[in-house]
Order: structure tokens, then C-alpha cells, then sequence
């Protein structure tokens, strides 16, 4: 099997506080000057407090049960439902992967909380979810690197939680990546810790294709990716920056 693991640099993620601004709802002409001065006083922090790490591991042993909307990879059956079986159901491989920023930034969010200051925590816990996503795009742009140079694409990253699969599944999908190399844990109820880290799959084959925008398909309106994408349409970006170097 082919894996990769990354430590990425803070700088490496590109975060702008005009971003963090749009993901918390400020528009531009806004008065947002005092969380603006907290935003860039967090961005610096989570520059020095986050361990950022993620990693891939590739899978060629996969079958697609088109019955049950289940993908069975290595004799492991995932009950991924239509939304993500339908995306990744023309994969002859799929790869499985994890992405951190650490536990540090979770810790302040929640301690800024428990201290009443909500704005903080707000804040902390924004910057967290903006770090780890904006990591998995930076994994997923080195796996389509990888697999391009196969004359092969990839789908859109899913995970575990959303699109209608069950988030318990996690615990199988950390069974099949036994050197963790991120870290991270899971508690009875699948849930990760560090909490600011996700998990999923990606398809990998000549005949998938990466979807620009793909909330649409999805009836989550209360989700993180879909806010995150409405905000500032990452999405987009990733998949035209995949297609100028060679997916679809």
C-alpha cells in the first residue's frame, strides 16, 4: 500500500483574517475591528501552539456493493451511504486519511469558554476548524500529485458524519490505518481528540472526477464544510487549482 504523512508549517495553510472574518459571518464594510484584533492575535498564537500533521494511506483491495451503498475495503465494509457511494463508486482504489492541528488550540477554545469568554472561544474554535481543513486540502492537493502522475484522479474528500454516513464507522476506518501517525484518538462514541482533526475517504481511479461544489447534493444544511464553502467556496478553489495541474 502507498501512504504519505505531513507535518505542515503554519505559513504553509495561508489563513487570512479576512477569512476567518467571512466563515463567522462578517461581510466586508462590516464594523469588526475588536474581533478583528482578536482573530490576528489568535492566528499568531495558533502559529506557535498548533502541531499540524496529516496523512494518507491508499488502498487497492475495494469493492463497491452497490446494494447496500456500502464500500468494502479490505474485507472492511463501510456503510458510506448513496451521497458518498455515488461519488466514489467508479474508484478502483481509495485512499483513507487524517489531518490534526493539534490538541492545543481545542484546549484554549474550551478553557476561554469555561472562563465566559465566549468570543475567544468562538474565535479559537474557528481558527481550529479553518487550520485542519485548510491542512486536508494541502493533503488531498499531494495526493492528486501522486495519483495524476498514474494518468489517475480523485473525488472529493467525505468523512465520517456527514452525507448520511454514520459517524460510528470511524472506528473501522481507524482500524485499517494502524500506524497513526497524527495521533489522534477515539472515544467510545467515534468522536476524535484532538477534536479539532477529521477523517474520510478520497476515491482514487481514470474515471472519477472532483466536484467543484458538492453541498448541494447533501440535505446538511447545520454542517461546518458547507458553511465553509458558502463563505468562501474553498471548494472551488481546490478543485480548479487539481484541474490546472492535471485532474478533471
Amino acid at each position: 500500500m502507498k501512504g504519505a504523512t505531513f507535518r505542515f508549517d503554519f505559513k504553509d495553510l495561508n489563513l487570512s483574517v479576512s477569512e476567518i472574518e467571512n466563515f463567522m459571518g462578517y461581510k466586508e464594510g462590516d464594523d469588526s475591528g475588536l474581533v478583528t484584533g482578536l482573530i490576528k492575535e489568535i492566528l499568531y498564537e495558533a502559529e506557535e501552539i498548533c502541531n499540524i500533521r496529516a496523512q494518507f494511506l491508499i488502498f487497492n483491495d475495494v469493492l463497491f456493493d452497490n446494494e447496500n451503498k456500502a464500500v468494502v475495503i479490505n474485507d472492511i465494509s463501510f456503510q458510506v451511504q448513496n451521497i458518498v457511494f455515488s461519488q466514489i463508486k467508479k474508484s478502483d482504489s481509495v485512499a483513507l486519511f487524517l489531518c490534526t492541528a493539534g490538541e492545543e488550540i481545542g484546549i484554549r477554545s474550551r478553557q476561554a469558554m469555561k472562563d465566559r469568554d465566549l468570543l475567544r472561544g468562538y474565535v479559537y474554535d474557528v481558527v481550529g476548524s479553518e487550520i485542519v481543513e485548510a491542512a486536508a486540502d494541502l493533503m488531498q492537493k499531494e495526493l492528486n500529485k501522486m495519483v495524476t502522475a498514474e494518468n489517475r484522479k480523485i473525488t472529493n474528500r467525505y468523512s465520517p458524519g456527514y452525507c448520511g454516513w454514520s459517524v460510528a464507522e470511524q472506528h473501522k476506518l481507524f482500524k485499517l490505518i494502524p500506524y497513526n501517525y497524527c495521533g489522534i484518538r477515539l472515544t467510545e462514541s467515534a468522536l476524535m481528540d484532538p477534536v479539532k482533526s477529521v477523517s474520510g475517504i478520497i476515491g482514487i481511479g481514470k474515471d472519477v472526477k472532483l466536484n467543484p461544489y458538492s453541498c448541494k447534493m447533501c440535505d446538511m444544511h447545520d454542517c461546518i464544510y458547507r458553511r465553509m464553502k458558502e463563505t468562501k467556496g474553498r471548494g472551488s478553489a481546490f478543485a480548479k487549482a487539481s484541474a490546472d495541474e492535471g485532474g478533471e
